[in-house]
């Protein structure tokens, strides 16, 4: 028997075996839920590059039954006799991590804190900048995907920190001129110019940094923090309007509502 014969024959006699039931969809979407919260815990660490390699050994077994190569299969099979502990050693502080998130708070609370404290940090550079007649543009992505527009800018992909917003829209920076864009708790990129709204109403008062934080959101469900240059007053544009003049106070009771309460039902629905 050839090996394409063996496989074909592998794949019919296991598949005409198979019988699903709702009970075993749920263990498997329950199963692949805990895999991908591993997943992104280990991710960037030494563990995560150690599991690649657990998983080419796993690959090699299969090859060396599939073609009889003795000793490799011979060599395999003394590892796989205690892979489980090997596991459990390698990725001890990953697994006390998790069950730790787990057993405190929960996978959603975590990323509601992780929500929170990522508008706190907004909120905190926005008030800094308006004291100091610092302007600024910092978009954050909603529904409609803005990808063309962060593209253009200088891709960040950082941590959301109020010393790091500052520091960008920091007038001596090359990147203070244009938005900031925000996805995803991560600063995506800077130095990104939006479309300039063309509303008549707006009158000549409005600079072009108000007139782009209008027009982004008359394409878009984004929601636009703007700080003026000239009064440091702060505002904020959605759907195409913009509420201007706001203390923190007001803007947190607004951004909580449509931004953070919005994001965390989606993950509950998911």
């Amino acid at each position: 028997m050839n090996v394409n014969d063996f496989l074909h024959n592998f794949v019919t006699e296991y598949y005409s075996s198979i019988s699903f039931s709702f009970s075993d969809i749920v263990d498997i979407l329950i199963v692949t839920f805990i895999l991908y919260r591993f997943f992104l815990i280990i991710k960037g660490t030494l563990a995560f590059q150690m599991f690649f390699g657990i998983f080419f050994l796993f690959v090699a077994f299969y090859f060396a039954q599939l073609y009889s190569l003795f000793t490799i299969r011979w060599l395999i099979q003394n590892f796989l006799a205690f892979w489980i502990i090997a596991l459990l050693i390698i990725f001890q502080p990953e697994l006390r991590r998790t069950l730790a998130e787990v057993g405190q708070r929960g996978f959603f609370k975590k990323r509601q804190m992780q929500d929170e404290r990522m508008l706190e940090e907004i909120l905190k550079a926005t008030a800094a900048m308006a004291e100091s007649n610092t302007g600024a543009i910092i978009v954050l992505e909603r529904n409609t995907g803005l990808r063309n527009y962060r593209e253009k800018g200088s891709i960040l992909n950082a941590d959301i920190s109020s010393e790091l917003l500052r520091a960008i829209f920091y007038p001596e920076n090359p990147l203070h001129d244009g938005a900031v864009i925000i996805n995803q708790n991560k600063i995506e990129s800077a130095a990104c110019f939006l479309p300039l709204s063309k509303n008549p109403q707006l009158g000549r008062a409005a600079g072009s940094r108000h007139r782009a934080s209008i027009g982004i959101t008359e394409e878009s469900d984004a929601l636009v923090i703007v700080v003026s240059e000239e009064t440091g007053k702060t505002s904020l544009a959605l759907d195409g309007k913009l509420q201007a003049d706001l203390n923190i106070d007001s803007m947190r009771k607004i951004l909580t509502k449509l931004y953070l309460q919005k994001q965390n039902k989606g993950i509950k629905r998911k």
